[in-house]
């Protein structure tokens, strides 16, 4: 059982998964207004591409602020 539903989360989704769909969400949004309402075939590259961008941002942010010492785009030497 994830902690967001012990929690009542009603969606029963973690944090960070609220995030993620958030990012997702917003994404979508902006790459529909600019393309009129609508995605064609051949857009699905561009738009994927875009989403995973903001996925990715909202995962490097996740990260820093769990662990501020690790800065997005270094990485971390084994110790």
């Amino acid at each position: 059982m994830s902690d967001a539903y012990v929690v009542g989360d009603p969606d029963g989704l973690s944090p960070l998964q609220v995030e993620l769909r958030d990012a997702i969400a917003r994404e979508l949004h902006a790459q529909l207004a600019l393309r009129g309402e609508r995605v064609e075939l051949a857009d699905l590259p561009e738009v994927s591409y875009q989403i995973t961008l903001r996925v990715d941002e909202t995962l490097r942010g996740n990260r820093s602020r769990r662990h501020p010492s690790v800065r997005p785009g270094r990485r971390q030497s084994p110790e």
